[in-house]
């Protein structure tokens, strides 16, 4: 029996301990995490802002080129427009 209360009061404990602990570094460690990822992206957004910028000094500056990828099909004469759509009467019961 005093083995097992031994154990309990050891266990308790070092949870205790642990618990106080993680309240203590985890904060800290978080925001390890969040300033390298905000470094991080900082440093991305420079490379492209610098990239854009290069690529924008470098072309001409006579008129935008505009390429269309996608040219939607025609409408058909006995299809509804948009505009148009499916309407339910109803009626208000008091």
């Amino acid at each position: 029996m005093p083995e097992l209360l031994s154990f309990l009061i050891t266990a308790i404990l070092i949870l205790y301990i642990l618990r106080l602990l993680a309240r203590i570094f985890l904060p800290m460690l978080f925001q390890k995490v969040v300033n390298k990822a905000q470094q991080q992206q900082q440093q991305n957004y420079g490379q492209q802002y610098n990239q854009n910028t290069n690529q924008q000094t470098s072309q001409n500056a006579g008129p935008a080129k505009i390429k269309v990828d996608y040219v939607p099909p025609q409408s058909k004469k006995g299809s509804i427009p948009d505009s148009e759509g499916d309407f339910v009467d109803y009626e208000e019961i008091k």
